[in-house]
């Protein structure tokens, strides 16, 4: 086709105008970058300066609690110029067996909180997937960490020296007061809270005020009650102990290795160089008697011979030593009350089956949501208009606290199937959907490391599943009993995911946008990115 000079002239001259526009809009695209980036220093600057200057006068804070979520949190707050006042019971190293798995996501958050250093110094050991054991079958999960860096990796360790290592930290700055007392009730004017009452370790009565009162006591809570809807449901027991393997490794070096037994799983992590945690899932809200002896008798019966041979030695030995601790695995959807003056957080607030180790992970991201949201926050003494900038936490907070605590729930009822053919299915092919690799493992695994926070992703690989499943009994010929247990067992799947999705809540968890308090604080938190990335 050629143009006649009219025509040249129109589209040259077209085509000019066009890239004259974007030139200038790139000319205002970095100089509108160039003053956010002078201002945001300017306030880093600033905050900097608040954080080292300002160490007295009574606090902005008061947490209540200082696991992983009240220490990250205390240190992110004071490093932003708060004065931060912290009451734990008991600020001796805790003894746990459970909190010892944090996902790669975890890891990226503390990154992002800058106490990465936290894992260091306490024998953590990188973990980079997990082994999943069925039979004498076995399928090998890498976690999807090719775009990050080599530190970047799930790691593993002791509960306690973890705890330790946060708690020191947050404690390092000068306007962080920790203390150790035991928290009895919260001070409450007019359907405000005030702070809280407390018991400090000479057994005196104290009340300490805050314009904030940050609630992260743990999975015990006997605060949760004012702040949410508690609906706490024990839906097994772990029973824990530490292996000692030769060189203390396991068949596949760091990972995790989850052996699919009848009737519930077992779990192997390193906790450090020389030791291994090993975690028996027991079904149910009653297990056999640790003391006399049932409890040995059972998992010597039911459970060793079910383990694959290079771990069977080493758990029937410990056995026999009889160190083995137990604890209910509790699990508890996110049903907030909000209350001015007040905010719940961490196991108090929201608990899931620890199957996958996301528990620190959402606890730590719920961390860096609230920050985000309280950073341009100068006063928190309006409480009422405090309580309504942060309704939009409990949404943004979903992305990737839904997603771990579905594909929890979710894969607990897959690996611990009840009796009927169906169910049984369900675990079959998930374990073959997975072996298929690429992916269909990928997929599924950048899900639990909580580096995919996506809701949709999730149900997507879910029903992927119990399709695959049905295909495999309908090939290569269909017969109308099979036809029926895949319906069965697609009707099994829904009723597995959706009610864990409800409880979720469906408009947080796929339509967030649709609710305006999102709108609002989804662009406080870009900003506060924004800070982070150009301080």
């Amino acid at each position: 086709m050629e143009f006649n000079t009219m025509e040249q002239y129109v589209f040259g001259g077209l085509i000019a105008w066009i890239i004259g526009l974007i030139l200038l809009y790139r000319l205002l695209e970095n100089s509108s970058k160039i003053t956010i980036k002078e201002t945001i220093r300017s306030d880093a600057q600033k905050t900097s300066e608040n954080a080292v200057c300002k160490k007295d006068g009574p606090p902005d804070v008061v947490i209540v609690g200082a696991g992983v979520a009240g220490s990250a949190l205390a240190y992110s707050l004071a490093k932003d110029g708060r004065i931060v006042q912290v009451i734990e019971r008991d600020l001796s190293q805790p003894d746990r067996i459970v909190g010892e798995l944090l996902q790669p996501g975890g890891y990226l958050k503390l990154l992002e909180l800058g106490m990465e250093e936290c894992v260091s110094g306490i024998d953590s050991q990188q973990v980079y997937g997990y082994a999943l054991y069925k039979e004498g079958k076995y399928a090998k999960l890498t976690y999807p960490l090719e775009e990050f860096s080599s530190d970047v990796s799930g790691r593993s360790f002791h509960h306690g020296r973890f705890i330790q290592r946060l708690r020191e930290k947050a404690a390092s700055l000068p306007n962080v007061r920790m203390e150790q007392g035991t928290v009895t009730s919260l001070i409450e004017e007019r359907g405000t809270v005030k702070g809280i009452k407390y018991k400090n370790k000479d057994g005196q009565d104290i009340k300490a005020y805050a314009p904030l009162t940050i609630v992260c006591d743990g999975c015990f809570s006997n605060l949760r009650k004012n702040l949410c809807v508690p609906q706490v449901d024990i839906v097994s027991h772990f029973v824990g102990m530490v292996l000692n393997l030769e060189n203390g490794k396991l068949p596949h070096p760091n990972h995790g290795h989850v052996v699919l037994a009848n009737p519930s799983p077992v779990l192997f992590y390193p906790v450090s160089s020389t030791e291994v945690r090993c975690l028996v899932d027991i079904p149910g809200q009653k297990i056999p008697s640790i003391s006399n002896g049932d409890m040995a008798k059972y998992l010597i019966a039911k459970v060793a011979p079910q383990l694959p041979h290079q771990l069977h030695d080493a758990f029937i030995d410990q056995i026999e030593k009889g160190d083995i601790r137990s604890m209910p695995n509790r699990s508890m959807p996110a049903a907030p009350l909000p209350t001015p003056g007040a905010i719940l957080l961490g196991d108090a607030f929201n608990m899931r089956h620890p199957l996958t180790g996301g528990g620190m992970t959402v606890a730590l991201s719920d961390v860096v949501v609230l920050r985000d949201l309280l950073r341009p926050v100068e006063d928190f003494s309006n409480a009422a208009a405090l309580t309504k900038h942060l309704e939009s936490f409990y949404t943004l907070r979903k992305p990737v606290a839904s997603t771990i605590n579905t594909l929890a729930g979710a894969l607990y009822k897959v690996f611990c199937p009840a009796p009927d053919q169906a169910s049984m299915e369900m675990r079959e092919a998930c374990f073959d959907y997975l072996s298929l690799g690429g992916m269909y493992s990928q997929g599924p695994i950048a899900l639990l490391s909580g580096l995919n926070p996506r809701p949709m992703s999730l149900v997507a690989h879910f029903f992927a599943v119990a399709i695959y499943g049905v295909g495999r009994l309908l090939l290569p010929f269909p017969s109308p009993k099979r036809l029926l247990l895949g319906v069965r067992l697609l009707l099994n799947a829904y009723g597995i995911i959706f009610p864990i999705v409800k409880s979720e809540g469906v408009r947080q968890m796929f339509f967030p946008i649709t609710i305006p308090a999102y709108n609002k604080g989804s662009s406080v938190v870009m900003k506060s990115a924004m800070f982070d990335m150009m301080a």
